[in-house]
């Protein structure tokens, strides 16, 4: 648990580290509460729509939610165990106090388009006295707002969206945002609740008892939601917290998962690496389906591919072929990328984009990504449909016919197209695992096709993705740069984790890219990916490499980089995307693909060590 003195803390720089955040949600969207109890980041009524609490991205102009101790207070912030119900404690010099955050998810119809956020205050030991501060902006702080305040109730009115904020303690108009004092002792409690309000859902206030009802039905549903899970090996905490994660990041109206719930959090500080991640990318959220059905939870796996099935097809081929490598979570293909000038940026780290340009890109992996996570369902959960099946031969037909093509490979370089070794490879998982589904399930396919071309992306892997000068296999066809993604190969069984050309590969990663158990990506100087600037290690491949090390049969080395990396989680076990040279915590938080990494990395591991 954080404990942090916080006096002032919106003084000086005006920003809290990416890591002193904490995630609430109700399978619809996210808020980030710090462990100064502002909620700093809340996108209504879903993760994509425009911002109403930005501070995080523009401590001035961003908007943000204050509610925290009067004065001088140290803080904690922890889980209710089991659940995503959040608790930031308080300890004063009078006084012991809480705030309770949660979403509830679930219930009428009515209920979850209210889109409740409750926020109830309690006094735990003593007296303590409290403020509060909502200061709404939306439209990511380019939209004016109204306030209209009629007794324990302020409505804030702008175009397309309004809120209610109701209140069990008094609330003052403070220009177009409202503000409470108010002092609780012993036993006392107060709640203030935030519901999205329009013609059919009208302001509600959120008495105590409703308060204490709504929290004892959220921790009921994510603790019901766990008890699905199949994990007792030795990392039961840090597992459960990555597949509360991953279950956060759902959007439940259409079984969409998201890389991560927020934009713009910069890959380094001061640096332009900053993307939008409140999307569906087709990879990401396929290897969520891995994890997800390795811990038991086939519901959300099956959501999942009610997406696929909705919304990508392959007759619908575009001039990057069938797939788009992301989509909203609405399933709509249009994503154009655009800055918001007004934003300063996460400790002045601009541009802040809304939207992703590489949703255009051709990134040849995903299919691999997808055809697998089909597979694994299909084997774990339930048999896929017929039509389901022509989809996947449609897709196969089309990786046969196109797999031989430069690309903008996995990490979405913008530096210009190469033979990716990593999306030949996943080409390759594309065809294989096809060939597994039509040979266990007696499925109609052009075997003989699929078999000759995968061969061939197999003997073209070996002849020109192999760097003898560098004894490794390399990120590109002929080159010899290393790449951390290659360690993918064995984990894809595409090549026996013993095999010395694999041994020799790994053992150059962990020369040139492993940096006290933390992995680069690859050495953009080495490899110029067309963004300025260098950026920290990337968790998900930590995580790969881990893995790498238990089927090589380094069991030893492989429980201290694992160990090691749990040491980086923040303070409640979320973990944005990077880890910076000094050990912060760098880009979008949280990222489902480190969470995911984890859990198959613990999986694992847990396994081979008996």
């Amino acid at each position: 648990m954080a404990q942090v003195s916080h006096e002032g803390v919106r003084r000086g720089s005006g920003y809290l580290p990416v890591a002193d955040h904490g995630l609430i949600g109700d399978l619809r969207s996210v808020a980030l509460v710090g462990t100064n109890g502002t909620i700093d980041w809340y996108c209504a009524p879903s993760f994509d729509a425009p911002s109403v609490f930005a501070a995080i991205l523009d401590a001035e102009r961003g908007g943000c939610f204050e509610l925290a101790a009067s004065g001088a207070a140290r803080t904690k912030q922890f889980y209710f165990p089991d659940t995503n119900v959040l608790i930031t404690r308080f300890f004063t010099g009078d006084g012991v106090g809480e705030v309770q955050d949660f979403m509830p998810v679930g219930g009428a119809k009515a209920e979850t388009e209210r889109h409740r956020l409750i926020r109830r205050v309690i006094c735990v030991r003593g007296t303590v006295p409290f403020r509060a501060r909502v200061a709404p902006r939306f439209d990511y702080g380019a939209r004016r707002h109204t306030l209209h305040r009629t007794g324990d109730t302020a409505v804030f009115a702008s175009d397309g969206l309004s809120l209610a904020l109701t209140s069990t303690v008094p609330l003052e108009a403070d220009g177009q945002d409202v503000r409470s004092e108010f002092k609780l002792t012993e036993g006392e409690s107060a709640v203030f609740a935030l519901d999205e309000v329009s013609g059919e859902v009208a302001p509600r206030r959120c008495a105590s008892r409703e308060a204490e009802e709504q929290f004892a039905a959220t921790v009921a549903y994510w603790r019901r939601w766990l008890s699905s899970s199949r994990y007792r090996g030795r990392w039961r905490e840090m597992v459960h917290r990555s597949a509360l994660t991953l279950k956060l990041l759902t959007y439940a109206p259409t079984g969409a998962i998201v890389a991560a719930p927020t934009t713009s959090l910069p890959e380094r500080l001061g640096g332009e690496r900053n993307w939008d991640y409140r999307y569906v990318w087709v990879r990401d959220a396929a290897f969520c389906v891995y994890a997800l059905l390795r811990l038991g939870f086939s519901e959300e796996a099956e959501a999942f591919m009610d997406f696929v099935t909705r919304h990508i097809s392959p007759g619908d081929c575009k001039s990057a072929g069938p797939l788009q490598i992301m989509y909203g979570i609405d399933g709509r293909t249009d994503l154009t990328e655009r800055e918001l000038p007004h934003l300063e940026g996460h400790f002045g780290s601009a541009p802040v984009r809304v939207g992703n340009a590489a949703a255009d890109q051709l990134q040849l992996d995903i299919y691999g990504a997808l055809i697998d996570s089909i597979y694994l369902y299909d084997k774990w959960a339930k048999p896929i449909s017929s039509d389901q099946w022509d989809d996947v031969c449609g897709l196969v037909d089309w990786v046969c016919a196109h797999w031989d093509q430069p690309d903008e490979g996995i990490w979405e370089t913008r530096g210009g197209r190469r033979n990716f070794l990593y999306s030949r490879l996943m080409c390759w998982v594309a065809i294989e695992r096809a060939i597994r589904m039509a040979n266990r399930r007696g499925l109609p396919a052009d075997l003989n096709r699929w078999r000759e071309c995968r061969d061939t992306v197999y003997r073209r892997i070996m002849d020109r993705g192999w760097s003898a000068a560098r004894g490794a296999f390399v990120q590109y066809e002929d080159g010899d740069v290393l790449d951390a993604a290659v360690l993918m190969m064995p984990l894809s069984k595409f090549i026996a984790p013993t095999d010395p050309k694999w041994l020799s590969t790994l053992d150059a990663l962990t020369r040139d890219l492993v940096s006290d158990s933390l992995v680069y990506r690859y050495d953009p100087q080495a490899s110029p990916d067309g963004l300025r600037g260098d950026e920290g290690t990337f968790s998900i491949c930590s995580f790969w490499y881990v893995e790498a090390l238990v089927h090589a049969g380094r069991l030893d080395e492989a429980r201290l980089a694992f160990e090691k990396m749990l040491t980086y989680a923040n303070h409640l076990g979320l973990y944005a995307e990077e880890i910076g040279h000094t050990g912060e915590q760098q880009g979008n938080f949280p990222q489902a693909f480190t969470h995911l990494a984890l859990i198959s990395a613990a999986f694992n591991l847990d396994r081979a060590l008996g």
